[in-house]
């Protein structure tokens, strides 16, 4: 990894000094904030990369954000040349629509070795689109605010690991479960595959973008805009390309430079007929 031009990309134009938790949790919110979880890259059936170091260059030019795999990946080498004790975790996140079965279908990370206290443990998570926005300590009971969102942290009951029970309906999860156990990459490369390439997946069959903003979280389905506040939430539906491109460029830090123009409306028509789509299925429900 270019670790300079990743920190610049982030919003950080220099960051030296040995591992702390204020360096951690200054990465982790600059991450969250500047590269934002996405699957726009799926819509053209030709997956994405799962090595750290090819999604980096992809993110530093700007032509992809990521999801779990990706970000944490990416995460972990950057952390891990910046001095910090990084590892990989098996997960699975719970939604309204999956159960969350631990299956390696989330990448999650954990810290240690911070100069405060070397033997504690600290979750470490850009990969939940609008989850953490901070790292949170590994140890049961830990709760948060991190605004808009209350978390917190408990023993799994489906595994020997974790629990975060995230902030419905407010939150897109409802929780992540993990394991304790550490894993390597390629723990996770088999259901990268399914995850990025199968027309099934819900990855492919959805463009989607979040970013964690420090007191708010934006997120973008097909054409539907969404940002939630501590005390709101403001929800618009994009109806023209440009303004489509633009909400990418100008929120989400993707301008796309890679797509041509014949890309771009395959892109546009494609999110238009998701919002079809669900528009036909909330008719007929």
């Amino acid at each position: 990894m270019d670790t300079q031009a990743f920190l610049k990309r982030i919003g950080i134009s220099k960051y030296d000094g040995p591992p702390t938790l204020e360096g951690l949790s200054q990465l982790h919110q600059a991450f969250v904030d500047s590269v934002p979880y996405e699957t726009v890259q799926y819509q053209f059936g030709q997956g994405g990369p799962l090595e750290p170091e090819d999604a980096a260059q992809r993110i530093i030019a700007r032509e992809t954000g990521g999801y779990c795999f990706q970000l944490n990946g990416t995460l972990a080498l950057l952390l891990t040349e910046l001095g910090y004790r990084v590892t990989m975790h098996r997960g699975g996140a719970e939604t309204p629509n999956r159960p969350g079965d631990v299956d390696a279908s989330h990448m999650v990370l954990t810290v240690r070795g911070l100069i405060e206290d070397p033997e504690r443990d600290w979750l470490v998570d850009a990969g939940l689109g609008d989850g953490l926005n901070a790292p949170l300590p590994l140890e049961v009971g830990s709760r948060a605010y991190q605004e808009p969102f209350e978390l917190r942290l408990r023993a799994s009951e489906k595994v020997d690991g974790w629990r975060l029970d995230l902030d419905p309906p407010r939150s897109g999860v409802i929780g992540m479960d993990f394991e304790s156990a550490p894993v390597g990459l390629n723990a996770f490369a088999a259901q990268h595959a399914r995850l990025s390439l199968d027309p099934d997946s819900r990855f492919v069959r959805l463009a989607s973008a979040f970013r964690r903003k420090p007191a708010s979280a934006v997120v973008l389905r097909s054409v539907g805009l969404t940002e939630t506040f501590a005390d709101r939430v403001d929800s618009t539906i994009i109806e023209t390309p440009g303004d489509y491109f633009a909400v990418l460029a100008d929120v989400f830090y993707l301008p796309l430079p890679h797509l041509d123009d014949t890309r771009r409306d395959q892109l546009w028509r494609r999110v238009w007929s998701q919002y079809e789509d669900f528009l036909r299925q909330q008719q007929s429900a």
